[in-house]
């Protein structure tokens, strides 16, 4: 019980230094307890949770979206710190890929590359390209699972072809979609071909992790 109260507070004083955009004080919180082989656990004890408090403070309002984009970008510079893109300990993730899909788009992809960045994933990034060039790349880099993210409800019907292409290919790659279109109407995501939507960058996390069969980095 101790140390899950030590956690919280460390979490909470790593948020308060997230929201001050304090990046030299929220860097060394983290690297002071770094001994080498724990960034996992700090990620998933410390800055997750911040990060997911910070994200449910902007969907109540009480932040600007600016506030939690730079907050993803100051963890995902401490995690590269302590967990480097080269850490064999990243082995056992999934790969993933993000797209918009056409979309010119890219706060929300930002947020989402950024926030998974900081739990330690490695994401590859494909802009706005179309759904062929999109599965060429998910090909060339192995991807397990593609997020798209879309504020045009014409791009957010792109995922049927994106999964039309990658079922011809005889691919396994998972399809999470989120975004304006498919947060007001509950079903679309369904009826585009998409295996899952996530509202937020913080629920794309659980998401991949349920796809995946739990197989993250702070699960």
């Amino acid at each position: 019980m101790t140390g899950d109260n030590s956690n919280a507070k460390d979490a909470r004083d790593f948020e308060d230094a997230l929201l001050s955009l304090n990046r030299v004080a929220a860097h060394q919180m983290i690297c002071s307890k770094f001994t080498g082989d724990n960034a996992f656990e700090l990620i998933r004890n410390i800055i997750a949770p911040a990060l997911e408090n910070i994200g449910d403070m902007w969907n109540c309002g009480e932040i600007a979206l600016s506030q939690e984009y730079m907050a993803s970008k100051m963890c995902e510079v401490i995690v590269e710190d302590i967990l480097p893109s080269e850490s064999s300990s990243r082995k056992n993730q999934p790969i993933l890929g993000i797209t918009t899909l056409g979309d010119e788009h890219m706060l929300g992809k930002r947020i989402v590359i950024s926030f998974l960045k900081s739990c330690g994933f490695d994401v590859h990034d494909y802009g706005d390209m179309a759904p062929e060039n999109v599965v060429r790349k998910i090909a060339e880099d192995n991807v397990q699972v593609i997020l798209v993210s879309t504020l045009m409800l014409n791009f957010a019907h792109e995922v049927k072809k994106l999964r039309s292409i990658l079922e011809s290919n005889g691919s396994g790659t998972k399809i999470i979609v989120g975004g304006a279109p498919f947060m007001f109407d509950p079903d679309l995501w369904r009826e585009v071909g998409a295996h899952a939507m996530a509202n937020d960058a913080t629920e794309s996390l659980d998401v991949i992790c349920k796809l995946m069969g739990g197989n993250t980095c702070v699960n």
